[in-house]
């Protein structure tokens, strides 16, 4: 059983990718409550993510997808077993589902939730989710009239998370040097973090100045426009030629890998969240640099309360990563200026 709203139409528009650079916005049926722990949201903003431009450039398969894995939105509709949501609610969730209750959740990882669940897409005007109360964090005052407030907590959930992360797995903090390798999105947003979290030097990597000016204002103490070797070696002369605490790989290839282990000092801490893509790392390699390693999908429902939080008080302003906002009807270009580099990231207007 369940309880919804009244005005909840029987289709809507939603971006389907058919092919790779095939991006259309569709008519389809409205995804309702199905299952215990459900609920329907109704969005009030998407937005691409990078990881869309891989399947996007063909690196990965795809075949009449539904788009979209980052939301903000308000409880329409919710299975009678939700128990900390109510209609009218205004919530963030994170792109992996979690239960918030199994020893690997408990633990901190609930991005990979030994009961993790499913969503519908969220580049869309409704999206059904599973373990809603596992999952959704509430928004203390509602749905936000700010646009930028409301940019700032769609950041959250998802590359705000995922730059946190890999600043927490870089152990960021007090006298800590910390280089970020990536400046897309998440990349920024790890500049963002490490600076949050009170890191006394933040370096980060970038030859586009948009977004080198964007990383300078995250925070970023210096910003190096060498990569590879070059660029190691310009981190380790900033740092007494150690290499930095730890570093941030926010992209996922060969070259930024290699570049986060050639920038870590031995003993150091690299937060790898970048969907790997042909990556490896051989075994003497990494042996040689003795360093420490974690990464993956980031548990961004860990880090939601305390992000919501700083947003509230001020303290950070993520959602300048949006650096333009198109309709939802207009997601194909969003997606081209975002595969082109002529944004850093496209907020979808619901």
């Amino acid at each position: 059983m369940s309880t919804s709203t009244t005005d909840i139409p029987a289709t809507m528009k939603a971006v389907i990718m058919n092919a790779p650079g095939e991006v259309v916005v569709e008519e389809v049926e409205t995804p309702r409550v199905t299952g215990h722990g459900d609920v329907v949201l109704q969005l009030a903003a998407a937005c691409v993510c990078g990881s869309d431009l891989w399947p996007y450039r063909g690196a990965q398969p795809v075949d009449h997808q539904r788009m979209g894995h980052e939301y903000v939105g308000t409880v329409v509709e919710k299975a009678d077993d939700v128990t900390t949501l109510e209609l009218g609610d205004f919530v963030i969730g994170s792109f992996m589902l979690s239960d918030n209750t199994c020893e690997i959740c408990e633990a901190g990882y609930q991005s990979r939730c030994a009961n993790a669940g499913e969503y519908t897409g969220s580049q869309a005007q409704y999206m059904r989710v599973e373990l809603a109360d596992g999952s959704l964090v509430k928004v203390p005052g509602g749905k936000p009239e700010d646009p930028e407030r409301l940019a700032d907590y769609l950041a959250a959930s998802d590359v705000l998370g995922t730059g946190w992360y890999a600043a927490v797995a870089a152990q960021a903090g007090p006298g800590k040097t910390i280089a970020v390798v990536g400046d897309g999105a998440v990349g920024l947003s790890a500049v963002l973090a490490a600076k949050a979290l009170g890191s006394e030097k933040v370096i980060a990597f970038s030859r586009h100045e948009d977004r080198a000016a964007l990383a300078r204002e995250f925070g970023a103490d210096v910003v190096i426009p060498e990569r590879g070797e070059e660029g190691a070696a310009k981190v380790k002369e900033l740092t007494g030629g150690y290499g930095a605490h730890g570093v941030c790989e926010a992209v996922g290839t060969q070259g930024s890998m290699d570049q986060a282990l050639a920038s870590c000092r031995p003993g150091g801490y690299i937060g790898f969240v970048g969907v790997s893509h042909d990556q490896t790392i051989e075994g003497q390699n990494l042996f040689l640099h003795e360093v420490h390693l974690e990464g993956g999908p980031a548990p961004v429902r860990r880090f939601l309360p305390d992000l919501i939080e700083r947003i509230d008080r001020g303290e950070i302003h993520p959602g300048r990563v949006f650096t333009t906002r198109v309709p939802l009807d207009d997601a194909a270009e969003a997606y081209k200026a975002m595969d082109e580099r002529r944004e850093i990231k496209v907020l979808l207007e619901v």
